[in-house]
């Protein structure tokens, strides 16, 4: 690293035993340096237009606005990464809400040194807030303060009536109708937005089991379903060895890959794939042997390449696949490897995806 600039970051957090923590897990990594420690979330506010950081590491209970005001006003205002730092990975309901608003990640808090897993937690805080200080975000524009979207008939709330999107273009020609049985989805960074925006436009009766991998740290993964759960209209659980129900969301738990069949699902100990575990690739492969053509993948915006060859084998055993388009993914690489690859049926922006999927599973359409 002699000679390159480094990574400043911007750390958020009210505790002084914990800010000097992690100004020393950063100052120890030879590629971040401390820009500044903000204890509340004005100063963060503040000091972000004046120190202009590569990334920042924001606490969720703050005095004053706590983490999802602060990350709705920088992306509304000063566009910057992100990185949330969750000292309670049993609730997530902050941390998961300053996702959808357009944080990039959540982390555990490395806590105190004398954790046994310290410099494992250390490391991987670094190693996120580096890999985040790459992506280029974008201004978010008119969110609702308290965070939900506001959908006809529910009254802004996660539960109720899907929401009303715009259609998306007209289906690829077809002369012959297929029943759909599965439906797959793979996310990494920018995800847990994605997926409400998706889910919130399906309807309680959606006829299709849905299997889902994000790309999460392990200990959020139990947290992030309940949430999931209490901001889209369909049942969510952590995915288990167990049959599958249409109108169903199951969520691929940490360090297990998810596998489905027509009679259920299987969860599986093995190597990561593509760095991930779960992995898409394993959950798109799984479904293009058990369902092929009846199947539907999804992959979403995400860092890397995982899911994107699964999701090319789902198309060439006949499945319909969709990308997200770059227009609307916080990060392109996984769904535009899907593209390059040649694996995917159509690519489409975000809240165009909920609308084709009931199209599909209401008409059905030709195998490719």
């Amino acid at each position: 690293m002699t000679g390159a600039r480094k990574i400043r970051v911007l750390v958020v957090e009210d505790s002084p035993v914990v800010q000097q923590l992690l100004a020393h897990v950063i100052g120890e990594d030879p590629r971040l340096e401390l820009a500044g420690i903000a204890a509340s979330g004005e100063q963060a506010l503040r000091m972000v237009d004046s120190l202009r950081p590569d990334v920042v590491s924001l606490d969720i209970r703050l005095p004053g606005i706590d983490g999802f005001a602060v990350t709705q006003r920088l992306m509304r205002d000063h566009p910057v990464p992100i990185v949330v730092v969750a000292p309670d990975v049993r609730d997530l309901d902050i941390p998961m809400r300053a996702l959808q608003a357009g944080a990039l990640a959540v982390v555990e808090k490395p806590g105190s040194m004398a954790r046994a897993d310290y410099q494992t937690v250390a490391r991987h805080l670094c190693t996120q807030l580096t890999i985040m200080s790459q992506v280029k975000v974008i201004r978010q524009r008119g969110r609702p303060r308290n965070g939900d979207e506001e959908s006809p008939g529910n009254g802004g709330r996660g539960k109720g009536a899907a929401v009303t999107t715009p259609p998306p273009p007209p289906l690829p020609p077809s002369t012959a109708k297929r029943q759909f049985r599965a439906l797959g989805i793979a996310a990494s960074t920018g995800g847990p937005a994605a997926l409400v925006k998706l889910l919130r436009g399906l309807p309680t009766n959606f006829p299709l089991p849905v299997f889902v991998v994000q790309h999460i740290g392990a200990p959020f993964v139990a947290g992030f379903a309940s949430w999931l759960g209490s901001v889209t209209p369909l049942p969510v659980a952590l995915a288990s060895d167990a049959p599958h129900r249409p109108g169903h969301v199951y969520v691929a738990p940490g360090e297990l890959h998810l596998t489905a069949e027509p009679g259920g699902m299987r969860l599986v100990h093995g190597d990561p794939v593509c760095g991930q575990r779960p992995s898409g690739d394993v959950l798109f492969s799984s479904l293009a042997s058990a369902f092929g053509a009846a199947a539907i993948g999804v992959l979403l915006t995400g860092m890397g390449e995982d899911g994107a060859r699964g999701l090319t084998a789902m198309h060439r055993a006949g499945a319909y696949t969709i990308a997200e388009h770059a227009s609307t993914a916080v990060i392109h690489s996984m769904p535009g490897t899907a593209v390059r690859l040649g694996g995917v049926t159509e690519e489409l922006p975000i809240d165009k995806v909920a609308a084709r999927l009931l199209e599909l599973v209401s008409t059905g359409v030709e195998p490719s």
